[in-house]
């Protein structure tokens, strides 16, 4: 598993907090201990770790470590592609969780222990895994694309991404989740979203929110896709309807153990593609950050990506 002339960190400081940056020697001590040397630059802004990540696949990196949440690690992932195409189908990506949600590391089975997480980096097996390609506007209604690694989101959900402030994000990921979309229901109402199953035919559904999910956990550990898969070539689409401010406080430790699917209020399905529209201004986040609205269209794009678990 080691190669040190092959390693590149990619580093968030303002991760975890601002506690990436203020901990970065011995988070660097650690990992040299276990990986051996290599070599890392600090992100300065969004959408430097996507740069960071597209120049060392070109000067020839094999591993990409992403030291940060789950923003920094789907920059990091989206740099690994151009379009739908892999930059490098070889290059290995691992993860050092330090972010306020950390969802996709759960699901790789990651600890959070710093120490635990540089020993399962430098001997846990590498995996080929599915990744998501979503189409959608952004903020100023232009068209664009992203790779989706973890779990896109768009009704409640967007707007929850927009509410996580980094004042939140200080007292922890899954409280500064749950404050932020108690916060959100108490205002928000479901909106009418027009989608399309695979080719199947355009329904119209009023919805809370619509997950498309690659993992099973997003929001700081809701369980929202528990039979969801990294390698089975479908996306995992859990929609929840009706779903109001009383229901989070009831019903929140469902959402939690993955229960909430037999729910009446929730609907689960699986896809290779979905296509959502509204004639409303329906938020959309991918990977916890919020990047514009519908129309959208997500697909799987198979075997994709290799990483550590």
């Amino acid at each position: 598993m080691k190669d040190p002339r092959g390693t590149f960190v990619v580093v968030n400081p303002a991760s975890g907090a601002g506690t990436t940056g203020r901990r970065w020697d011995r988070i660097a001590r650690t990992l040299r201990r276990e990986l051996g040397a290599f070599e890392h630059a600090i992100t300065d802004g969004p959408r430097h770790a996507t740069a960071l990540t597209r120049r060392v696949l070109d000067d020839g990196f094999t591993r990409i470590v992403a030291v940060g949440g789950d923003g920094t690690l789907s920059e990091v992932a989206n740099g690994f592609f151009d379009g739908r195409r892999p930059r490098a189908p070889d290059a290995i990506l691992g993860v050092i969780p330090r972010g306020t949600g950390s969802d996709f590391a759960r699901t790789l089975g990651i600890e959070p222990a710093l120490d635990t997480a540089c020993a399962q980096l430098a001997r846990g097996t590498t995996r080929v895994i599915d990744v998501g390609y979503a189409q959608f506007l952004d903020h100023r209604g232009r068209p664009t694309e992203r790779v989706v690694l973890n779990a896109a989101s768009f009704g409640c959900g967007g707007a929850v991404a927009t509410a996580v402030g980094a004042r939140s994000k200080r007292l922890g990921g899954k409280l500064a989740f749950m404050l932020a979309t108690a916060r959100t229901l108490l205002r928000y109402h479901d909106q009418s979203v027009s989608v399309r199953v695979d080719d199947g035919a355009l329904e119209t559904l009023t919805i809370t929110c619509c997950v498309v999910c690659n993992g099973r956990f997003f929001g700081g550990g809701m369980h929202v896709a528990p039979e969801a898969s990294l390698d089975d070539g479908r996306l995992d689409i859990t929609v929840w309807q009706g779903f109001g401010f009383h229901d989070f406080i009831v019903k929140r430790r469902a959402l939690y153990d993955g229960m909430h699917v037999h729910d009446p209020g929730t609907r689960t399905l699986r896809a290779v593609r979905l296509y959502a529209a509204s004639d409303e201004r329906v938020p959309l986040e991918i990977d916890g950050e919020a990047v514009g609205a519908l129309p959208a269209t997500f697909e799987i794009i198979p075997a994709a990506l290799r990483v550590v678990a």
